[in-house]
């Protein structure tokens, strides 16, 4: 059977789209927006029916029944944490994507304009798959160090994901029967443990803890950073920009440009080379920690995203950890396929999709433990 899939991956500035016929691309296309007509919504919310709009042309102009269309499978966005899997888009979903419960992103219009779509078209389903907020963190990964703080699961659940049922594929094994640390190295970079099909621990990529990337800083050496924030030079939003968007490579290089920093090091540029292989030594170090989660059982590491392209990173990292595991590359990130995929996974009746409510949140809260009272004055006195 014929199935056809719509895929839509909304960004801060384009809006890709993908039509699938079962496993097979048959219309790709990315739709930049003008930065101006974005500046007119006050909230990214607010510009799902304009995108709506413009995703519905192109496939019009394109020549593309959209009546002929099953499922429509959005980007996921920052929802509550949630399970693995596909979602359904129900109303309580439709809502915590509009309101930002989780903060603003272009991601959060994915759902949004895929259930817009699909309820005026007969027999269509709106879907997302594998938000990043997917958290399948293990209690003891939660644990920051201080009871004012908690680790909690960001990273690039959708491309992980699918690169870990890849992977399986290609060995004749489930995903559940296998263990994986798999990096996505990209603008962000995370890097997961994948125990039996979850991912029980992995850098919150969002804020740029972990191995520092071409946008982010990565974990700072804490001390520092708290000084800067409150010498006054730096305002709060100032220090979120040097944290993200303008760490990594954008400070210590001027661009975010991983191909650029590549070429600069292949050319001879010893700054370059010197920030790519820290990066690359980050990284390393970030896979062998998770290989230690998986007390060294590790199957595969698995390098994957855009910068996996870079032959001198790929070859710096396995130098670090081929002794651990079996290093495979699966160059960039193809996040369209991910999608359709997983649209096609349910018309199969390979996944069943989800519904997002109480039953499938996650609870990321840890119980608070505090000293009684007696034993907060036997510490005073004995000094601690």
């Amino acid at each position: 059977m014929n199935h056809k899939i719509l895929a839509i991956n909304p960004g801060s500035t384009s809006t890709k789209i993908a039509v699938y016929h079962n496993a097979k691309p048959v219309f790709l296309k990315s739709i930049l927006h003008n930065p101006d007509e974005l500046a007119k919504f006050n909230r990214i919310s607010d510009q799902y029916e304009f995108r709506k709009d413009i995703v519905l042309k192109e496939l019009k102009d394109s020549h593309i029944d959209v009546r002929t269309i099953e499922v429509i499978v959005g980007r996921g966005g920052l929802v509550h944490p949630i399970e693995s899997g596909v979602y359904n888009v129900n109303e309580r979903l439709r809502h915590d994507l509009l309101e930002g419960v989780m903060g603003e992103h272009a991601s959060n219009l994915g759902g949004l304009i895929a259930q817009d779509i699909a309820k005026d078209l007969p027999n269509c389903h709106a879907y997302i798959a594998d938000p990043v907020v997917i958290d399948e963190l293990q209690d003891v990964a939660r644990i920051a160090g201080h009871p004012n703080f908690q680790r909690y699961s960001i990273f690039h659940a959708l491309n992980q994901k699918a690169t870990a049922r890849a992977y399986a594929r290609l060995m004749n094994r489930k995903y559940e029967e296998l263990n994986l640390v798999i990096a996505h190295m990209g603008g962000g970079i995370s890097v997961g443990a994948h125990r039996r099909g979850k991912v029980i621990d992995v850098n919150q990529a969002l804020d740029g803890e972990g191995p520092f990337s071409p946008e982010r800083s990565g974990t700072l050496p804490s001390g520092a950073l708290a000084k800067l924030c409150f010498e006054g030079s730096h305002t709060l939003e100032e220090i979120k920009r040097m944290i993200t968007g303008e760490g990594g490579y954008v400070a210590y290089m001027g661009t975010n440009s991983a191909y650029e920093v590549e070429l600069l090091a292949q050319d001879g540029d010893d700054k370059a080379r010197l920030i790519q292989d820290g990066m690359s030594y980050q990284i390393g170090k970030e896979i062998a920690s998770m290989c230690a989660v998986l007390h060294g059982d590790v199957d595969a590491i698995i390098l994957t995203g855009g910068i996996s392209h870079n032959p001198m990173v790929v070859e710096y990292i396995k130098k670090m950890v081929s002794f651990i595991a079996p290093v495979v590359i699966y160059p960039g990130e193809d996040e369209m396929h991910a999608l359709a995929m997983n649209g096609l996974m349910v018309l199969k009746g390979e996944i069943k999709p989800k519904e997002y409510d109480e039953s499938t949140m996650v609870n990321v809260h840890l119980p608070c433990w505090e000293a009684r009272d007696s034993e907060k004055d036997e510490m005073m006195k004995d000094g601690n």
